[in-house]
């Protein structure tokens, strides 16, 4: 699949043949949805934890006799039901990791990114090349390239003075080609990618067969 090859200025500077296997893929929802829900789960840390009635501390002594008091029978100024007190059924440290074959993981995200170009979402540039980190510079470079929206900026590898400039950009994020994911492809309408950055991909998933998808 040819893809324009657009320079900093909004200018059509040329094609790039990019492998179908990468952006010509067709999209499962059920697929996307199923890897989408896996990075949430792993990105959960698990380590809520409350204490049941026994863990908190004091209520050891029976706070009046069992009978003829007039009052309800109580063993514990820690029981659930009094302020201060254990927790019934409350959250403890937790492992919410969820496993998904990496060909299954690769095929969702071939799938979401080439819905991005099939949907005219993903824009290809040349390079950035710049030279001094501003915000109205990267706002100008958007703005020129016609997006607005959230938008992800991905390059081969991190570039500070790209992270520097989209930084204070409202629903801007900007990603090495090496940590592109469903998740955020899912959460920006406009992707932004250098060449580089898309042969990096190239090199990563767009592969076929058996041995090859890896």
């Amino acid at each position: 699949m040819n893809l324009p090859i657009r320079n900093l200025q909004g200018e059509t500077v040329g094609d790039a043949d990019v492998s179908d296997l990468l952006v010509g893929v067709p999209l499962s929802t059920g697929l996307v949805h199923q890897a989408l829900v896996r990075q949430r789960a792993n990105g959960r840390a698990g380590t809520h934890s409350t204490k049941v009635r026994g863990q908190v501390r004091g209520g050891g002594r029976k706070p009046w006799k069992q009978k003829y008091t007039g009052r309800a029978r109580v063993g514990s100024i820690r029981s659930p039901l009094w302020r201060s007190g254990g927790v019934t059924f409350g959250p403890k440290p937790n492992d919410h990791r969820q496993d998904m074959p990496k060909r299954m993981r690769r095929q969702a995200l071939r799938g979401a990114l080439s819905s991005k170009v099939r949907d005219g979402e993903l824009v290809l540039i040349d390079a950035f090349g710049l030279d001094d980190a501003r915000t109205k510079t990267m706002a100008g470079i958007l703005d020129r390239l016609g997006v607005s929206g959230p938008t992800l900026i991905v390059t081969r590898a991190p570039e500070p003075q790209v992270v520097l400039s989209a930084r204070n950009l409202h629903r801007v994020k900007t990603l090495p080609a090496d940590y592109l994911n469903v998740g955020d492809l899912l959460a920006h309408t406009n992707v932004v990618i250098t060449v580089d950055a898309l042969r990096r991909a190239e090199e990563l998933w767009a592969r076929s067969g058996r041995k090859g998808d890896r």
